[in-house]
């Protein structure tokens, strides 16, 4: 098997990934950063993004991560395609497996490969996807101001995406396959206590429909029971709140995770337990998930890594 010798390689290429390479490139780690299952990261699949610094007239996913991509490459990082299939951590310099066919040997290794949203598994979910269907209220929770939404989930991240969502829509939906709410007893209070949320207990989601976006969430409430009932209602957006996982089963044997799979880093900074491996981005962020935070935790992993091969010698 072919094996290749690096500085620093960096792992996923949303704006953790790009902004890590940014910051190695220019700072002569010559970099090398495989873009991974879904290249550019989630917010490839986000039509517009209006939040994050620089863009005043907004701009969509895909061109912002195509920026992000081409001031990366513009450094001289080395970017190409291909998925992470294996590694071992034991030592340094670690070994990096990728498309189970080719090893790279690296002195330091950023992980930025991001997390992934947990959808219910509807067709229509693909179909409306930047029309009406998001895992972000924070991202795009502004673009329904005075419109009627739904979110899907019963724990503390819906009810927290509600709340969010009632400052800007004139009505919301909280969808609850349950009798009940799994969230805190302080974040259930404050749901009941918003006027312009309804809770829909034991509401299980069918489908959507809208001609050229969600008009609607189809649902079957008390669903295989004898009084099951189908109930259409009406909304322009529909966001799911059940969780996301992050992307980092290959490297979980060797590095500490929460419960949910989120890599453990020292606090304040994106160092984990093994010295010369960082992890940046939504696969180390359980809490904010922004484009912005990605960036800037980038930016550490790559101040950090050029410091430990300057502290270690590695680079001069």
């Amino acid at each position: 098997m072919e094996t290749e010798k690096v500085y620093c390689l960096i792992v996923g290429s949303g704006p953790a990934g790009y902004t890590a390479a940014i910051y190695a490139a220019r700072a002569n780690l010559s970099p090398v950063l495989y873009e991974g299952i879904q290249p550019g990261g989630q917010l490839t699949a986000t039509t517009d993004i209006e939040n994050f610094p620089g863009y005043p007239q907004g701009t969509g996913g895909t061109e912002m991560m195509e920026d992000l991509k081409k001031q990366a490459a513009r450094f001289e990082t080395d970017i190409r395609p291909g998925i992470v299939t294996a590694v071992n951590l034991s030592a340094a310099p670690y070994k990096v497996t990728v498309d189970g066919e080719k090893t790279l040997e690296t002195e330091t290794l950023i992980i930025a490969t991001g997390a992934s949203a947990k959808y219910l598994g509807l067709a229509d979910e693909q179909k409306y996807a930047g029309t009406g269907v998001s895992a972000c209220a924070t991202c795009d929770g502004f673009f329904y101001r005075k419109k009627r939404v739904a979110v899907v989930g019963g724990g503390d991240t819906a009810c927290e995406e509600a709340l969010y969502l009632s400052g800007l829509a004139s009505r919301v939906y909280l969808i609850v396959r349950k009798p009940f709410l799994r969230a805190s007893k302080v974040m259930q209070q404050r749901v009941f206590d918003t006027p312009n949320i309804e809770v829909l207990f034991e509401h299980n989601t069918a489908g959507l429909f809208g001609e050229h976006g969600v008009e609607g969430v189809r649902l079957i409430r008390r669903q295989g029971e004898p009084d099951e009932e189908k109930v259409d209602i009406a909304v322009d957006g529909f966001f799911l709140a059940i969780g996301h996982t992050p992307n980092s089963g290959v490297f979980k044997p060797w590095l500490e995770t929460d419960e949910n799979g989120y890599i453990i880093t020292r606090p304040g900074t994106p160092c984990t337990r093994i010295p010369g491996v960082f992890a940046a981005g939504d696969v180390a962020d359980p809490v904010y998930r922004q484009a912005v935070t990605a960036a800037a935790s980038g930016c550490k992993a790559a101040i950090e890594a050029e410091r430990y091969l300057m502290m270690n010698g590695i680079l001069k």
